[in-house]
């Protein structure tokens, strides 16, 4: 059963516009939801309504981000292939989390998990290399197309975690894929846009049938975030990895200081 968002213009120019934002933050770094969902519920929308359908909304903005990335994704087919069975679980997982457990349930563990994973973003090289160096030594070298089982072990719980709100997911992505992945942060980025798409629209399938939530909500934040993940893709492949990462921790720091005030 879907809700009736309110009749007005100006909330309805409000979330087209908050599509167009969070399509082209999500495919430059991520945390689009802290955008749209603060309009959707200054709209009058249950905090569970609106989540789902922001959800519903941003899967095709995923895709149109990830359709402007696919230079970067050249080459990494058997990389993606391998990451997103493990995408697909987690969402799914946090999917259902979303519609048995209360909302408080992640509200103090989410800023944890996004400090972190900004430690990783900023020092990811430095890791990285000190990773290779200790798999040199001591003979265990992962393979480097997917990143082992420690990546999949931290990819499954971001995607719960993206499944169940999604804030912030793609920083998660990139400081996890930035420490075990060799390879340009452009081309993480990449692969990011494919399973954040994969991972709203397992989640979105499973809203569709067991969930309330608005259809024009939906369809605002559709055409906005499929229009946003262009302008992200133009923007976002045009910066170097310095200035990527530091719009990376940025948006970050912006996601922490929101989810504490809401909490």
């Amino acid at each position: 059963m879907a809700l009736s968002i309110h009749d007005s213009l100006w909330e309805s120019l409000a979330v087209f516009a908050a599509g167009i934002g969070a399509g082209t933050i999500n495919t430059i770094v991520g945390s689009g939801t802290l955008i749209t969902f603060p309009v959707l519920l200054a709209t009058g929308l249950p905090p569970v309504t609106a989540n789902v359908s922001n959800t519903l909304g941003l899967v095709p903005g995923s895709i149109s981000g990830a359709i402007g990335y696919r230079k970067e994704l050249r080459g990494q087919g058997r990389r993606v292939l391998r990451l997103s069975g493990t995408a697909l679980i987690g969402g799914l997982t946090g999917a259902v989390l979303l519609l048995v457990l209360p909302s408080e349930a992640f509200e103090k563990i989410v800023p944890v998990l996004i400090g972190l994973a900004l430690l990783l973003v900023v020092f990811q090289p430095r890791l990285a290399k000190a990773l290779r160096a200790r798999q040199e030594r001591t003979g265990t070298s992962t393979d480097q197309s997917d990143g082992g089982p420690a990546l999949h072990a931290g990819m499954l719980l971001a995607s719960a975690y993206g499944g169940y709100f999604g804030a912030a997911q793609g920083v998660l992505y990139v400081g996890l894929m930035g420490l075990f992945l060799h390879d340009d942060l452009q081309r993480i980025n990449a692969v990011k846009n494919v399973l954040a798409a994969m991972v709203n629209g397992i989640a979105a399938v499973v809203f569709l049938f067991v969930a309330e939530f608005d259809w024009t909500a939906v369809l605002l934040i559709a055409v906005g975030s499929t229009l946003g993940g262009q302008i992200g893709a133009r923007i976002g492949r045009r910066l170097p990895p310095t200035a990527l990462r530091a719009v990376i921790v940025a948006v970050g720091i912006v996601a922490i200081v929101q989810l504490l005030l809401y909490s």
